[in-house]
Parts: structure tokens; sequence; C-alpha cells
């Protein structure tokens, strides 16, 4: 023991010394620094506010694509300015207080158990990730269904099969690499899913008489994303903006378009039907636009897919670290942090 500036300091220990074979010379024994060893220790990097938005944004809806066969645009506008106070601000309002009050994975699945008991728990978990992982295996075929119109070469035998393996397999990989890759890609994915349909809503003519048509659609699955509370980078304040942010741009992205088309195009009310938003377009700006509307279908339908999955699989990871389910369904993936049981089990079911 030394003093240094009236404070003791402790000598290093001395290396630690065996005899050689020979009986000579001692042989030092290496000593391993811990803080010098590397160690790949996986980053769980949260998601932020935008990537979120967009995220919720495909949970919920993914464009407005499909909601031609709803009966004309009447019902449809007065349905997206009613319902959404009527199911959509009060379920979101919900999601925003528990996915605040059990920042968790795992998401209703924890409310059921803190509500009713672990059996009601399980049973809930249980039902939505089967109805999940039917619901997530269309997207793919639905993304091929798109994509045919492009190229037709797509609308059977072998070339249909291989792609619909080809997209599920890649966007479960996209997947796996985790929450902000598939996140900022969202943002993406939206943006240009949408554009085709502001631009069409401003270069449409209006005919205020034509407005009033289409239907009544339901905007559900806000709670889907509570299985992702335990990923949200500050939750207390990101979930809730995140929630309403995208409500606001669902609406929106369902309002414009029908105002665009119902303004600027006469038709039949039994041409009202899916696909016509593309045909629309083609009226309204001209075979560019159609295709545009075509390709966002495309990409529209690879968020639907990437946003149930990430739902079903986390829904999984937080069951198993419940206790709801073995906890080999907690496990993480070495390199990326994500639940790679859940992913798994959740995209076996394709077509």
């Amino acid at each position: 023991m030394a003093e240094l500036g009236g404070r003791p300091t402790q000598e290093p220990p001395p290396p630690t010394t065996t005899t050689s074979t020979n009986g000579d010379t001692p042989n030092f024994l290496p000593i391993t620094d811990p803080s010098t060893t590397p160690t790949r220790i996986p980053t769980n990097k949260k998601l932020s506010l935008l990537p979120l938005i967009f995220l919720i944004y495909f949970e919920v809806a993914g464009g407005p694509y499909g909601e031609e066969p709803a009966g004309g645009p009447l019902l449809a506008i007065l349905g997206f300015l009613v319902f959404p106070f009527i199911w959509s601000v009060p379920e979101v309002l919900i999601t925003a207080e528990l996915s605040i009050a059990f920042p968790g994975n795992g998401g209703f699945v924890i409310w059921a158990h803190r509500a009713f008991g672990p059996f009601f728990g399980s049973l809930l978990g249980t039902w939505k990730f089967l109805s999940w992982v039917i619901n997530i295996a269309s997207f793919p075929v639905l993304c091929i269904d798109y994509l045919e119109k492009l190229f037709p070469v797509f609308a059977s035998g072998l070339p249909r099969k291989l792609a619909i393996l080809i997209s599920t397999l890649f966007s479960s990989f996209v997947n796996y690499t985790g929450l902000a890759i598939v996140g900022y890609p969202a943002v993406g994915l939206g943006v240009v899913s949408l554009l085709p349909f502001i631009i069409m809503s401003l270069t449409a003519k209006k005919d205020w008489n034509l407005f009033f048509n289409t239907l009544f659609l339901n905007l559900n699955f806000w709670d889907n994303v509570s299985t992702l509370a335990g990923e949200i980078e500050k939750p207390q304040k990101t979930f809730p903006t995140a929630l309403f942010s995208a409500l606001i741009l669902t609406c929106f992205a369902y309002i414009l378009p029908l105002l665009a088309v119902t303004g600027a195009v006469s038709v039949d009310q039994s041409e009202w039907e899916s696909g016509f938003m593309a045909n629309a377009a083609q009226m309204i700006s001209g075979q560019w636009l159609k295709i545009w509307i075509e390709i966002g279908a495309v990409l529209s339908a690879i968020g639907l897919f990437e946003a149930g999955l990430s739902s079903c699989s986390y829904q999984l990871l937080g069951m198993g670290d419940k206790g709801f389910l073995p906890k080999f369904f907690a496990s993480r993936s070495k390199w990326f942090n994500t639940p790679w049981v859940g992913i798994l089990l959740s995209t076996h079911d394709f077509h």
C-alpha cells in the first residue's frame, strides 16, 4: 500500500507464476483484462415516433385499396367522418392508456391477464395469434394479385407460387432484422402508396354533385400495436402521439381519394368494386397514374404483412416472457435481438 496525496492507493497484484517443467525458469500466466475483451451484445434499438406512426397505419389500413365495394361514395365519406368518433377514437384512447400503464411486449394479453386472470389472458392471446396468422398469410397473395396486373406471368402456375414464396421469405427476413429496419421502410411504403392518390386529388376536376357516394368502412385493429409496447422509445410520450397521428393519416388516406374520384368521375355504382380506384386514376390523369397506384397496392400489401408480422411475433414473445407459453417462445436472435421464434411460427402458413 502506498500513499499518494495523503490517500492510499492499491498496488497491482503481482503476476501469477508457475514453475516450468524443468524447474529452472518460472512461467508467467497471462491475466485477461475483461475491459479489453470485445463482447458483442445485440442492440435493442427502440422505435421512434415517425416509424411507429406508419407501422400503426399499416396495422390498421395500409391505404385506400379495397374500399370501393362498399355501396357508393356517400356512405364511405360519411362513414370516415363519423365512424372514427364512434369506434376508432375510443379504441385509440384505450390502447394508448393501457400501453402506457403496461409498457411491455404482449399488449392486450397482459391487459386481459390483469383484468380477468391468466386463463383469459392465454385464451385471448391464442385467438388473436391464430386470427393474425391467417390474416397475414393473405398479404403475400394479395401482393402478387396486384403484381400480376403489371406482369401477367404471375397469374398462375409455378411463377405465381414462387413469387408468393419469395415475397413471404424476403418480407419475413426484413422483419427478422428488427423493428427499426421495418419502421423506416414503412414510412417510404406509406408515402409511395399514398402519393398517387394525392396527385389524383389535386388533378381531378371537382363536380360537387358527385361527392355523395361509397362505403361505410370499419376502422379497427388499433390495439395490435400494443404488443410492441416494450420496443417503443419513450412510450409514455410516443404512443399517444403516434396513435392519434396514425388515426388522422388513416382517415385522410381514405377520404381524399374518395372526394377526388367522386368529384371527377361519373360512373354507374355497379362499377364501384375492387380495383376501381386504379381505373379512375387512368380516367383522371392517364395510364401512368394507374400503374403507380397498382405499384402502390403491391407496396401496401408488403407494409400490411410487415406490420402484422411484427405485432404477431412480439405477441408470442410477450406471452413467453409472462409465462403464458414456454420460455422458448421468448427467444431473441443473437444478431438482431428480434423474436425469431415468433417470426418463424407466424410465417409458416404461406400459400
